[in-house]
């Protein structure tokens, strides 16, 4: 499988990755007390298919799990890192914030995205947490162009996020995307500059801060997919597909 994707993929990608961007725009906009993960995951369901796309996480199986991921939509709440799972049960409250990880299979093509919201108003130190792992994505992006390190990526991130105060996780990571839902090159939130792999024009890759209030260290839940913190703090997550180009980088999914 190469890293590399052709100009025709990329085009495909950024065209599914706008669509993308509009579907998870939409289940932002549902977010609100009493609102359960289960209507959002039914919402971004069926805002995937009306578009032409099929969801890529429903279905997946990975990361040693029996069982495959059973839904559209990871929503994350509160001290769960990624990939909890939807359900009718799980009502949201005001002051929770949510994870919203999503991903799309489009002209055969894959792309990813997340974002972390309030539900209602929350504390300053919610919002902080929330504002500081989104910059830091940012953060990583900038480091993106060809001949850069995937170090380079990882030390912008850990830099800024330690530099607030919060924890980076060390054993989830982003990836290359594309061709799969996952691919290579691992892309940490940590890291040193000048080390790894280096990038080329083509490389497709999901960048995501995973970010703690506190501690950094994480567990498994039974469920064998939803990863959460393991001194009970909240945490952020935030996730953008981006392609290497000759110039620089560009945002695949962003409408």
């Amino acid at each position: 499988m190469s890293l590399i994707k052709s100009q025709k993929e990329i085009q495909a990608l950024l065209e599914g990755g706008k669509k993308l961007a509009d579907v998870l725009q939409s289940v932002v906009e549902l977010v609100r007390p009493g609102v359960t993960t289960k209507e959002l995951d039914e919402l971004a369901e069926k805002l995937i298919t009306a578009c032409g796309g099929t969801p890529s996480f429903k279905g997946y199986s990975a990361f040693g799990a029996r069982n495959a991921y059973p839904a559209s939509l990871c929503t994350s709440i509160n001290d769960e890192v990624v990939h909890g799972i939807p359900s009718e049960k799980r009502v949201l409250k005001e002051g929770d914030i949510i994870g919203l990880d999503i991903g799309m299979k489009y002209q055969g093509l894959f792309t990813d995205m997340a974002v972390t919201v309030g539900v209602g108003r929350i504390d300053a130190d919610s919002q902080k947490l929330i504002d500081v792992t989104h910059e830091s994505l940012e953060k990583g992006i900038a480091e993106v162009h060809p001949g850069a390190r995937i170090g380079d990526i990882g030390e912008a991130v850990q830099v800024f996020v330690e530099s607030n105060g919060f924890g980076v996780v060390r054993e989830l990571v982003g990836h290359g995307v594309g061709h799969a839902v996952h691919e290579e090159p691992e892309v940490p939130n940590f890291g040193k500059k000048g080390q790894g792999l280096k990038l080329e024009e083509g490389m497709v890759l999901a960048l995501e801060p995973m970010v703690t209030a506190r501690s950094p260290r994480v567990l498994l839940a039974k469920d064998e997919w939803t990863w959460k913190t393991k001194d009970g703090s909240r945490a952020a997550h935030f996730e953008h597909t981006v392609v290497v180009t000759k110039d620089g980088v560009r945002v695949l999914t962003i409408v």
